[in-house]
Parts: structure tokens; C-alpha cells; sequence
């Protein structure tokens, strides 16, 4: 076997030890949760990578051979070796300790996230956020974020997914502004501020570029914060997350019936976050607090 470089990993042991304990092919493979087929096929893979015979097959079950009686302890101390890797590393993340990256809008880290950490970090000392803040799209998959919150439900990779709240987008300007505007209209009556091209894709993007298609308004931006700050400047008027116009100091335009009765835009908001995160202590105690607090 000289220059012959045997890989072998943890599947190859756990195989092997289940044949050791089993009396049958059909018993090992229920232990490992595969059918025989796959025991048989991985077993004659196993035996060819180490040139040995480690059981005799009968028509009554299986024997192990002296070469496996030999291998039994040294794989037997793999896995309790494995055991304790664990154990250890359940220990570690048994407490809620560490970092946990939160990636969501800007007005949903303002009004949503940042008002409920001093209860979060009092609950969990150990804790600490990362907040990112903005309305770029960060990839939970790739693990660019722990959680995130999302306006449009992702439909591909390993993910869990669950529905925050609903929100729906309303005009406001500050209390000054909509008195002088009085009941509107008309929306084109109403200077406006909106969404820069980055943000088109989003609801109210969408709902400017489908009910104001004309519209030249006084400021643009790709940030919603960014807007709102303009609007609490009195420059004019946005859609705010219903949810915000109050934490902000503003107020909702009064509308005439039919511009009220119209289909105005509303978001679902989902918690997003890895599968193999998901029941991490950390990532779940923030994941449960927020669920908890703004159902």
C-alpha cells in the first residue's frame, strides 16, 4: 500500500460502527436512516479504499472479521471524540452571548429595532447587535446577515421565513403643511418628494411611478430616512410607513372620500434568517424578542 493516501471521514465510521452493532445489512441501514442499498454500496466503496474484507455476508446476516474487530476500538474512539466535539460546541451557544448581525430598512431600525434593544440587552447582557441599517438587500444565505427584515418574501434558499407585520404606506407632511394643504384633491395638488431610481422596486416606488407617472418632484433620494428628514424639513410630502408618521411628528393628509377609498400601498414585513441559524441562542433570542414585540 505504499503511496496508497486513504481519505476517510466521520459517514465512513458512523457506517462502519453501525455494521459492527447491527446483525444485518437491513438492521444498519434503518440505524442510519438509509436503505440497504446505500449501506451495501457504501460498504463495498469503504472495504476497496482500505483493501480489506471488515464483514462476511450470509444469507443469516453478518460477521465482522478479524481486520474490523481490530478497527472496532480505534472507531469507537473517533466517535466518542466526536461526542465530546459536540457537546462542547452545544456548550458554547447553550448562553445567549455574542453578535448577532440585523440587516433591515433605515425607518424600521429607527422606529421598530432601536426602541426595543434596552429590554432586549437588559434580558440578554451578554448580547450585543450589529445593526445594518439601509435599504441595500444583504443575502442571509451567504450569512451577510444573521436576520433580516424584508418587504418581498424570498422564495429560494435554505431560509426560514416568518411574517412580522403589515404596513401600509400613507402620504404625510409635517402638522403645519397638511393644515395648509387642507383637504386634498387632487395628488398632484401636493409637492412631493420621492424615491430615487435605486428604489423603484420597492412599494411606494412602485405606486409613485404607477398613480404620479409625471411627477417631478422637489427632492429625490434612494434612502427613505432621507425623505422623511426632508418632510419633517416642511419641503413636502412622502409615503410613511403608517406605523412611523407619528415617531416622526407628522401627520396623514386629509383626503377627500375617493382618494381615501383608493387602494393605497401595503407591505408585509418577514423576518428572514438561515435555517442552521435559526435555533441558535443568539440569533433566536433576538428573532423570538422581536416577534413577540411588534406582532
Amino acid at each position: 500500500m505504499q503511496g496508497h493516501q486513504l481519505h476517510l471521514d466521520w459517514d465512513d465510521v458512523r457506517l462502519f460502527l453501525a455494521l459492527c452493532r447491527a446483525r444485518s445489512l437491513g438492521d444498519a441501514a434503518r440505524g442510519l436512516g438509509v436503505d440497504v442499498s446505500t449501506v451495501s454500496r457504501r460498504l463495498v466503496a469503504l472495504e476497496e479504499g482500505l483493501t480489506l474484507t471488515l464483514f462476511d455476508r450470509s444469507r443469516s446476516g453478518i460477521t465482522a472479521t478479524e481486520s474490523a474487530e481490530r478497527l472496532l476500538p480505534v472507531a469507537e474512539e473517533i466517535e466518542h471524540g466526536m461526542l465530546r466535539f459536540t457537546g462542547e460546541a452545544e456548550s458554547l451557544e447553550r448562553d445567549v452571548a455574542g453578535v448577532v448581525r440585523l440587516a433591515c430598512p433605515s425607518d424600521a431600525a429607527e422606529v421598530l429595532v432601536v426602541p426595543l434593544l434596552p429590554a432586549l440587552l437588559e434580558r440578554h447582557p451578554k448580547l450585543r447587535v450589529d445593526l445594518l441599517a439601509g435599504e441595500k438587500i444583504v443575502d442571509v444565505t451567504r450569512r451577510d446577515a444573521d436576520i433580516a427584515m424584508r418587504t418581498a418574501r424570498p422564495e429560494a434558499g435554505d431560509l426560514v421565513v416568518t411574517k412580522l407585520l403589515d404596513i401600509t404606506w400613507v402620504p404625510a407632511a409635517t402638522p403645519a403643511l397638511a393644515e395648509s394643504l387642507g383637504r386634498v384633491k387632487r395628488l398632484s395638488d401636493v409637492r412631493w418628494v420621492a424615491c430615487a431610481e435605486e428604489l423603484r422596486h420597492t412599494t411606494p416606488g412602485r405606486w409613485f411611478e404607477a398613480h404620479l407617472p409625471d411627477l417631478e418632484p422637489a427632492l429625490r433620494s434612494p434612502s427613505l430616512r432621507i425623505l422623511i428628514a426632508s418632510v419633517e424639513a416642511g419641503l413636502g410630502v412622502t409615503l410613511v410607513p403608517d406605523r412611523s408618521v407619528e415617531h416622526y411628528g407628522l401627520v396623514p393628509l386629509e383626503l377627500t372620500p375617493k382618494l381615501r377609498r383608493q387602494p393605497w400601498p401595503r407591505d408585509t414585513v418577514y423576518l428572514v434568517t438561515h435555517r442552521a441559524l435559526r435555533h441558535v441562542p443568539r440569533v433566536a433570542a433576538v428573532w423570538d424578542f422581536l416577534l413577540a414585540h411588534e406582532r
